[in-house]
């Protein structure tokens, strides 16, 4: 089946030439791995109220891309995100009332859960900063590799918030532990890398030279491997949180007999017999 004719029967597009407009958007020349780069290094590449919408956005519409495969998100500078920008964001919202408020909060959840439900699996590369909503952003994703000089804090407690946004209370201790995620979201001190690394934060270190060549290296074998898999098994580590055992093991049974009725299925198969690397197709 041709690219268009994909487009025409699931309004699939490709989004090798998307335009961003507040923050970088690269893509590999086959389009498969495509790489977000927070753009405000001369701030340690805060957040503002447009950026926050516009990944938003981007997340929820790479449901339909017909090209990438994997993203890499990562900092311009040397470091990741200060988290949400100072005089552009939380000034701001100490002169908003209640319902301005509660839409802030929601649109920034919104980006999590686009996150989340993209069906590209999300390799972030963090080195230096990783603050306040650039930790949830790091949180958010599926792999994440950084720096030995990456310092990761959940930091509302400092500016008088809750530790509770965007999901972090129920994200955080999935992935490093109650009492872990407990420390960090009550006191807002930064985890080192050793510490992410040990705890299952981060799933590798490497140096500062070597960092996005590393992010690109796993997101390009998450490209090139059975991409139609790999999104279901994102779906299903996302929704199996809310279900009990018997219904784990039902909905996956059903996701991998979706898999096994796929070509990549038999192409994989076909590949092993000859004694050759299969070829993914995403069907």
């Amino acid at each position: 089946m041709s690219e268009r004719d994909m487009t025409m029967q699931g309004h699939l597009k490709p989004f090798k030439d998307y335009q961003a407009k507040h923050f970088l958007w690269e893509v590999s020349d086959d389009g498969r791995v495509a790489t977000i780069r927070l753009n405000r290094p001369e701030r340690k590449n805060p957040l503002t109220f447009e950026s926050y919408a516009e990944l938003r956005d981007l997340f929820r519409d790479l449901v339909y891309a017909s090209d990438v495969r994997a993203i890499v998100l990562t900092g311009a500078g040397g470091n990741f995100s200060s988290g949400g920008d100072v005089f552009e964001i939380i000034e701001p919202l100490t002169r908003m009332a209640m319902p301005e408020l509660l839409a802030f909060t929601r649109m920034t959840g919104d980006l999590v859960k686009a996150m989340r439900k993209c069906p590209q699996p999300i390799v972030t590369a963090v080195d230096g900063i990783c603050a306040g909503a650039g930790a949830i952003l790091a949180m958010a994703s599926d792999l994440r590799l950084a720096t030995p000089e990456a310092k990761t804090a959940f930091l509302f407690t400092r500016v008088g918030l809750a530790g509770a946004d965007m999901g972090a209370c129920g994200i955080l201790p999935r992935i490093i532990g109650q009492g872990r995620a407990a420390e960090l979201l009550y006191t807002g001190r930064s985890m080192t890398s050793a510490e992410g690394s040990a705890w299952g934060f981060y799933n590798g270190l490497h140096a500062q030279a070597d960092l996005e060549q590393e992010a690109v290296k796993l997101a390009r074998s998450l490209a090139d491997g059975p991409w139609f898999a790999h999104g279901m098994t994102k779906t299903m580590l996302n929704q199996e949180w809310a279900m009990g055992i018997d219904e784990m093991i039902e909905s996956e049974a059903q996701a991998q007999a979706l898999c096994m009725a796929t070509q990549d299925f038999r192409r994989a198969f076909e590949a092993f017999a000859a004694k050759r690397k299969p070829e993914f197709r995403g069907n």
